[in-house]
């Protein structure tokens, strides 16, 4: 199992640290191709990942003819930590072959907030490659671990991906910051309601909301939520005609 869990910098100069980073190095989202998206977007996220996500989650999707997107990081495979045992190389493969999205969320699940530049990038580039020899498509996503993230970062990724995703809530709109994206985590026993709150805002303001969340269980970790959880949020998608995409396709839309 893997050690003691993280635990962010809650520090007056940690906090600091990430207003500054949010004003720096961006990569804000044009008002003319981003006001043809017709009908709100909405995209299901699953981070690290564990077993429970490709055998529950994807499967939740694929059974309404929808896709994911799965933040992997290729280090943790096969391993057992908080959230219960990661996925396999196996499980990858077989969700991309299905559609699923295979993002990146560098090798060793770094804290992007503390590494040297080319700490960073050796990293995701480890991810990617083992990504390669799997035979799954190249990613344009990336997901910061634990939506840790500095200036560095911010320039070292900076052009690499089409999207790179944190951890604030937010919608994604005019002006939103691709190098920092928002998304609304759906994790503990106010995670469903916190997230029925975002999809009706994204709805009226035909925006695109990314929910994730880690692993999907009847008894999930405090970073995970219920396969009930997951199906009443992609009805409630349903009933207020989103488009379920993945990061990727998302993204491509806003161009």
């Amino acid at each position: 199992m893997t050690g003691a869990v993280y635990r962010p910098d809650m520090s007056l100069k940690g906090k600091l640290r990430r207003r500054i980073v949010r004003l720096q190095h961006r990569r804000p989202v044009r008002a003319p191709r981003a006001a043809r998206t017709a009908r709100p977007m909405i995209s299901f996220c699953f981070d690290d990942v564990t077993d429970s996500a490709f055998s529950v989650g994807a499967e939740l999707l694929q059974d309404r003819g929808l896709r994911g997107s799965f933040f992997v990081c290729a280090g943790l495979l096969g391993e057992t930590g908080h959230m219960g045992a990661y996925a396999t190389r196996d499980q990858i493969v077989t969700a991309a072959a299905a559609g699923h999205e295979i993002g990146c969320h560098t090798y060793s699940h770094l804290d992007c907030a503390k590494a040297p530049a080319q700490t960073i990038i050796d990293d995701v580039a480890r991810n990617r490659d083992a990504f390669a020899a799997w035979g799954a498509p190249p990613t344009s996503a990336f997901a910061y671990p634990y939506g840790e993230i500095s200036l560095t970062a911010k320039r070292a990724l900076n052009g690499r991906f089409r999207l790179l995703r944190a951890l604030h809530p937010g919608l994604i709109e005019t002006g939103s910051d691709l190098n920092q994206a928002p998304a609304v985590g759906v994790e503990g026993p106010r995670g469903e309601a916190r997230a029925l709150k975002w999809i009706d805002r994204a709805a009226k303001r035909k925006a695109w909301l990314i929910l994730f969340t880690h692993d999907i269980a009847d008894q999930p970790s405090p970073w995970g939520s219920t396969p009930n959880t997951l199906e009443r949020l992609i009805q409630a998608a349903r009933e207020r005609a989103f488009d379920v995409v993945t990061i990727a396709e998302g993204a491509k839309r806003l161009g």
